[in-house]
């Protein structure tokens, strides 16, 4: 267990010493502890940067958008797996639904912009057949459903083994039981499989929320130069192009903080709404 505690320790828990550099106009040549101090500065620059409350606007759109299309999609997915009943099959539809997991997103991206990019494939059959062409990987408007298709294409098959393991432990009896007292398949799903695998959802759900301001950094990097910032700069590109990028450390930093608080105070909240409905949460 010690070189996974020590990653933890120095890479997680001693890397929040770092934040201090949100209350200072950091400035690396004089060091973590020598820069001066601005105390809350850098939060009142980002609380009036129109240009931050646009980036948290597109995390959030994208994040719902994930969270409504794509959660549910590796539960259908898992759902028709588990009805399979030849093993061959669904070991080779498991390894084929697995395999864009392992992919990275320079390939997907790179993919789809092969597919649907101005000079991509979809482009040249409508040319070939006297169609107007559409480019919708350059268009801002298509750009935030076009990302949240990437994640279903690459994440959706990986996002089925929890679900899977949870579909395994139900007892087949109590299909047959429900099957003998009249109940057809949706009602078997609603009053066996739902109630079965319910604290997995919620446990995903909660997890889900305290990353709804995470939306993939590499895969908006990648795209962002395409449909242009106001499109897709969300917070952790934001964080990049001002800190990295910028040199501006502190302000960066602060909205990292930011971003990090929220989706404390949202796994709080909703681990306290999982407590009322009788559920166990991530934490008692």
């Amino acid at each position: 267990m010690m070189p996974g505690l020590a990653y933890f320790l120095v890479f997680q828990y001693g890397a929040l010493v770092g934040n201090v550099i949100a209350f200072k106009d950091y400035v690396p040549f004089e060091g973590l502890w020598d820069s001066p101090w601005v105390a809350l500065d850098n939060f009142q620059r980002m609380f009036e940067d129109a240009a931050f409350w646009d980036s948290v606007l597109n995390t959030l759109l994208i994040s719902v958008l994930q969270l409504v299309f794509f959660f549910p999609v590796p539960l259908a997915l898992a759902l028709l797996l588990h009805s399979l009943t030849w093993n061959t099959l669904r070991r080779f539809v498991q390894s084929v639904a697995y395999l864009p997991h392992f992919l990275s997103w320079v390939i997907v991206v790179a993919l789809f912009q092969q597919v649907l990019g101005d000079t991509g494939m979809l482009n040249s059959y409508l040319g070939d057949i006297g169609l107007h062409t559409v480019d919708i990987i350059g268009n801002p408007d298509a750009f935030k459903p076009l990302v949240v298709a990437q994640v279903i294409w690459k994440d959706a098959g990986w996002g089925t083994i929890i679900f899977l393991a949870a579909l395994s432990l139900v007892d087949e009896q109590l299909y047959e039981s429900a099957a003998i007292d009249g109940a057809g398949p949706w009602r078997r799903f609603w009053h066996v499989t739902l109630p079965a695998i319910r604290p997995v959802v919620i446990l995903l759900l909660i997890m889900r929320l305290g990353e709804i301001l995470s939306v993939g950094f590499e895969q908006m990097l990648l795209q962002r130069d395409a449909v242009g910032p106001e499109a897709a700069e969300v917070i952790d590109t934001f964080v990049y192009f001002q800190g990295i990028v910028g040199g501006d450390y502190g302000y960066a930093a602060a909205a990292g903080l930011f971003k990090g608080v929220v989706g404390a105070v949202l796994v709080y909240a909703a681990n306290k709404v999982a407590h009322r409905l009788g559920e166990q949460g991530v934490y008692k």
